[in-house]
């Protein structure tokens, strides 16, 4: 099939698109920079998916969408609001909007486990938000998703706001290891290749219109895995917990999202809806326009 991948010259994009390519699919690739990673047979397409012109050009003709375009570091969304709101809301709604346009056969969206939490800032709204909007277009315009919830990626590719690339860079320029949170912290930390390959078996039928997470198999205690690291690395210093409460981040688990009931106002006197009707009547009859409508 020919499937484009929007962002695939980022961290989880690329793996995406070689796995993709390795599957025998016909892959491009679209994002704001010629890809370091982009492989003999794969095609480069530079553009921004808030260029509606670049992203309908990229769309059309394809037959596969994955999504993971936009901005993904939860800690910039924290600090960047409106920016989160265009590149993750408005973003997806354009690459929904040509996808229903040219017909697309399947929209894979990169989500994360944060959409049910009661962390994850801006970043988690934004997603939620994203969510909806991809439901939506399945109940109004009947295109097929499938929403990817991922949790916490780890590998080669990564940048530096990569939590675990962070601790593990760190150890070894400074020669010791540190961690700003809590020695509660427990991560189900998911290579990226294994990931990868989960979003390309997400392509058959069964996944068609549903909420996959993408995760480790089991949690791992942050105390464990710094050990574990201290040893690979020959690092004899004890290791240093900060404590701090990372702002928008969870401690043990993500999965904390409760539905939110309104209250319901409780009025002393209630208009009763036909003498509200009667004024609206009122109202629309003495209009200067009324005889026109007529």
């Amino acid at each position: 099939m020919k499937i484009i991948v929007l962002g695939g010259g980022g961290f989880l994009g690329s793996h995406v698109a070689d796995a993709l390519s390795r599957k025998g699919h016909k892959v491009t690739i679209f994002d704001k920079k010629k890809s370091k990673w982009l492989k003999p047979g794969q095609k480069m397409c530079i553009g921004d998916i808030l260029n509606p012109k670049n992203l309908e050009n990229a769309i059309k003709g394809a037959d596969i969408v994955f999504h993971f375009a936009g901005l993904a570091n939860l800690d910039q969304a924290l600090k960047e609001p409106i920016n989160t709101v265009k590149a993750n809301i408005l973003g997806t709604v354009l690459v929904l909007e040509f996808c229903r346009k040219h017909n697309i056969k399947r929209f894979v969206h990169a989500s994360t486990i944060y959409v049910n939490s009661v962390d994850g800032g801006f970043y988690r709204s934004s997603k939620r938000a994203a969510e909806d909007y991809i439901e939506e277009y399945n109940k109004i315009h009947n295109l097929n998703y499938t929403i990817l919830r991922f949790g916490s990626l780890y590998g080669q590719r990564s940048d530096d706001t990569n939590g675990v690339r962070i601790i593990v860079k760190n150890a070894i320029v400074n020669g010791e290891i540190s961690y700003i949170g809590s020695k509660k912290t427990v991560r189900n930390y998911i290579h990226i290749l294994d990931a990868a390959r989960a979003c390309v078996d997400t392509l058959k039928k069964k996944y068609e219109n549903k909420h996959v997470i993408i995760t480790g198999k089991k949690g791992i205690k942050i105390t464990i895995f710094l050990k574990n690291l201290s040893k690979i690395l020959n690092i004899s210093k004890k290791i240093k917990f900060q404590n701090k409460k990372i702002v928008g981040h969870y401690d043990i688990t993500p999965f904390t999202y409760k539905f939110k009931r309104g209250q319901i106002f409780k009025h002393k006197s209630n208009l009763d809806i036909y003498d509200g009707i009667l004024q609206l009547i009122n109202e629309i009859r003495n209009e200067k326009n009324y005889k026109n409508i007529n």
